[in-house]
C-alpha cells in the first residue's frame, strides 16, 4: 500500500518525559477505512501515541503526515484536529442538555443552524437518544454518557476517530451494544479508527489491525488472528493469553514436522528451527481437550498426555483447569463438559492437543 493510500504516516515519532523515552515509533501507518487497535499493559504508551499525534503532547522528534502531507505548522495542527474526533474514558460532558453538547463541535466548526439540527438529531437516533434531546448531561448514567460523546464524535463527521478505552467500567450488555453501534457507523461512514482497549475480545471483534505496545514501542502489529495465534515473542504471548508457555529444545525437525523435549516429554509441533535450537512451546488454553479416557483412537492430536487437575478456576462460561502433565498445561472446559465428565481437583485426565496448536518461539540464549 502507497503512502498516498494512507491515513497517517509516522516517521521517528519520539516523546520524553523527565528526561525518560516514553515512546518510541520509527514508523507507524493508518491505512484508509482501517480499524486499528492498540492493546498493551498498563504504561505502555498507548495514549500517548494518540496524544502525540494530535500535538497535545509535544514530541522531542519525528514527523506526522496526513494524506501524505507534514503536519508541521500549527495552522496545519488545527485543520488537522478539525478532521479528527476523539472519544475518551471520561466523557467530559458540558453542563448543558444533550443536544448542546452533541452540537458543540459542530457550533465550532461553524455549521449552520439547519445543517447542525439535522447533524445533531440524526446522531441522537443512532444511539438511542433522540428522546432526551432536553435532558441535563449532568443526570445521566454512566452508558447514557457515553452514548451522548460518541454521537458528540460522530456529529463532526471526522475522516479518522481515535477511542481511549472509551467503554471502561461499563456493564457487558452496555458494552456490548455501544461497540455494535459504534463500530457499524465506522464502516458505514468509511472512517479510520485507532481505538485503545484492554479487552482483547473487543478488539478481536472489531480489528482489521491489532497493534501490541509496550514500554512505548511497538512490538508486533497483524492480523488479529496472526498476532493471537503466532506471537512473536514471550512477552507478546503472555499478554495474549497463551497461557501454557514450556521452555523447550527441538530434537529434530522433518519437513516442519517438529519433536520437541519439554521437561522429559517429546511434544510434537509444527514450524521451523534445527535440533539444539532452545524454543518456548506456546499453547493456548482453548486448544486442549480434557478426556478422562485416553483419547488416542477418537482424537486426531498427536500430543497425548495423562496428567492430574491441581487447580481449578471459574472463567465466566468456562472453567479454566491447571493441569499437571509432568509439565503444567491449562485447559477450558465448558461448565457442561465439566458436570459431564465430573471433574474435580486431584482428577486423574488425559490431555490432547494438536501439532498445529503448538506456536513454537525462538528462546534467547544468553
Amino acid at each position: 500500500m502507497t503512502q498516498a493510500q494512507n491515513v497517517l504516516d509516522l516517521k521517528e515519532l519520539r516523546v520524553d518525559r523527565g528526561g525518560v523515552l516514553v515512546l518510541d515509533i520509527p514508523s507507524f501507518s493508518l491505512h484508509q477505512n482501517e480499524f486499528v487497535s492498540l492493546i498493551g499493559p498498563n504504561g505502555a504508551g498507548k495514549s500517548t501515541l494518540l496524544l502525540s499525534i494530535m500535538g497535545l503532547i509535544k514530541r522531542q522528534s519525528g514527523t506526522v503526515q496526513y494524506r501524505g502531507a507534514d503536519i508541521a505548522t500549527s495552522s496545519q495542527l488545527l485543520e488537522l484536529r478539525r478532521k479528527i474526533a476523539m472519544v475518551l474514558q471520561e466523557p467530559l460532558l458540558f453542563d448543558s442538555t444533550i443536544y448542546d453538547n452533541v452540537a458543540s463541535g459542530l457550533k465550532i466548526r461553524g455549521l449552520g443552524r439547519s445543517e447542525t439540527r439535522d447533524r445533531v438529531m440524526t446522531y441522537l437516533e443512532r444511539f438511542n437518544l433522540a428522546g432526551m434531546a432536553q435532558r441535563s448531561a449532568r443526570k445521566l448514567s454512566g452508558g447514557e454518557a457515553r452514548r451522548v460523546s460518541l454521537a458528540r464524535a460522530f456529529a463532526v463527521e471526522p475522516e479518522l476517530i481515535f477511542f481511549d478505552e472509551p467503554f471502561a467500567n461499563l456493564d457487558p450488555p452496555t458494552r456490548q451494544a455501544l461497540t455494535d453501534d459504534m463500530d457499524k457507523i465506522i464502516r458505514e461512514k468509511g472512517i479510520s479508527a485507532v481505538l485503545v482497549t484492554h479487552d482483547q475480545s473487543e478488539a478481536l471483534r472489531m480489528s482489521d489491525r491489532i497493534v501490541v505496545m509496550n514500554a512505548g514501542r511497538l512490538v508486533q502489529q497483524g492480523t488479529p488472528a496472526a498476532v493471537m495465534n503466532r506471537p512473536v515473542n514471550e512477552f507478546v504471548a503472555n499478554f495474549v493469553g497463551m497461557e501454557t508457555i514450556l521452555e523447550g529444545e527441538v530434537l529434530s525437525n522433518r519437513e516442519q514436522q517438529m519433536a520437541v523435549m519439554v521437561a522429559g516429554h517429546e511434544v510434537d509441533a509444527v514450524g521451523d528451527g534445527n535440533p539444539g535450537d532452545h524454543v518456548y512451546c506456546c499453547i493456548r488454553p482453548e486448544n486442549v481437550t480434557v478426556s478422562v479416557d485416553h483419547p488416542v483412537e477418537k482424537s486426531s492430536a498427536r500430543n497425548v498426555y495423562p496428567g492430574r487437575i491441581a487447580e481449578i478456576a471459574s472463567m465466566g462460561p468456562f472453567l479454566k483447569l491447571q493441569l499437571d502433565c509432568g509439565f503444567p498445561l491449562t485447559a477450558y472446559v465448558t461448565r457442561e463438559s465439566f458436570a459431564n465428565l465430573e471433574l474435580c481437583e486431584g482428577k486423574d485426565v488425559h490431555a490432547s492437543f494438536k501439532a498445529t496448536s503448538v506456536h513454537l518461539i525462538r528462546r534467547r540464549t544468553a
